[in-house]
């Protein structure tokens, strides 16, 4: 470990010499992204040359980073951070330590003197902690006192984020970047099959009688038993198993982090378990009508796919409505 650290404190001197970034690392080979996710990619291939840390997990973080965004608002400084390539955002206390006096301090020497992570990653001599390359330096210092190994990496950012479930999200990111070595991972499909016949409408917020008093979190999709039911996007199987309200049930956190829920079927697709990686059209189980009580529940009403989506904000996972996004992906299926 000792050699590492000072492998890092040897990059973080000579940064300002790295390759330009059209030369760093291997071109991806697999489908070619947009111009800002191909330069973005490029940006942690040259970190993963430069500091040794692999680029799938600095691109797991920036997109965790980058869906927190969305979910809810942050303190930022959007006229700078409209201009980066990444979307960390390294609280001002972490950056430049809790005891630091200037909230607006750059200067490596005294940050590093109050205990701040802040760092110079691109050897200007300031520690900007809206610079990319600073950012990226930091927090492959912060990691590198736990080591780089998946665990490792997993406890780091427990530490850091001092939350579990953020550190098991980005670690599933960084596992689905390494199956597709590229970043573009949004592609969206429609939960049944075009060739099936099937029906909905907006049902958000309807009463719900049994279990108690509740209400419709989702859309429900009536199809025909052992219709097809689709994977909507990349992401990775969390929940497999029954539930007494949905019946057999899946889970899976797509790289929006989004929560889809797909409930009441009658079976899964054989083979598929929980930490499997799915893509978008892909068959995760079959429409059923199961649910509504212990295990094996089933036909107490038609059969149909239960389809929720959640978000995280930081604390619970909170449900919207469905219903706009499927109308969407259904016009995109028919087009």
């Amino acid at each position: 470990m000792r050699v590492f650290r000072l492998i890092i404190s040897i990059s973080l001197c000579v940064a300002s010499a790295v390759l330009p970034l059209e030369m760093a690392g291997a071109a991806p080979s697999a489908k070619p992204a947009d111009p800002i996710l191909q330069e973005r990619l490029q940006l942690f291939h040259q970190m993963e040359a430069t500091y040794g840390i692999a680029w799938t997990y600095l691109a797991a973080i920036d997109q965790y980073e980058r869906a927190m965004k969305i979910r809810k608002k942050r303190n930022t400084e959007p006229e700078t951070a409209a201009k980066r390539l990444t979307a960390i955002d390294i609280p001002v206390s972490k950056w430049g330590g809790d005891l630091n006096p200037d909230d607006t301090d750059t200067n490596p020497a005294s940050i590093q003197f109050f205990g701040g992570m802040g760092l110079d990653g691109d050897g200007d001599g300031i520690a900007d902690r809206n610079n990319d390359r600073d950012v990226l330096a930091a927090m492959i210092h912060f990691l590198s006192d736990y080591g780089f190994t998946p665990d490792d990496f997993r406890i780091g950012l427990w530490s850091y984020y001092q939350r579990g479930r953020s550190a098991r999200t980005i670690h599933q990111f960084a596992i689905i970047y390494d199956k597709y070595q590229h970043l573009d991972l949004d592609e969206r499909y429609f939960p049944i099959p075009p060739r099936y016949t099937y029906s909905y409408r907006s049902t958000w917020g309807a009463a719900r009688g049994w279990g108690g008093r509740r209400i419709h979190e989702g859309t429900d999709i009536f199809a025909g038993y052992g219709t097809p039911v689709l994977s909507t996007g990349y992401g990775m199987i969390e929940v497999l198993g029954w539930n007494r309200y949905g019946g057999w049930r899946i889970g899976m956190r797509d790289m929006s982090n989004v929560y889809h829920y797909y409930a009441h079927l009658s079976s899964f697709k054989k083979g598929l378990k929980t930490g499997d990686i799915v893509e978008p059209g892909q068959v995760l189980g079959y429409v059923g009508s199961s649910g509504y009580g212990k295990p094996g529940t089933s036909g107490k009403f038609p059969p149909h796919l239960h389809y929720g989506m959640y978000r995280e904000t930081g604390g619970n996972e909170w449900a919207f409505d469905p219903y706009p996004y499927l109308r969407r992906w259904e016009r995109l299926k028919k087009r």
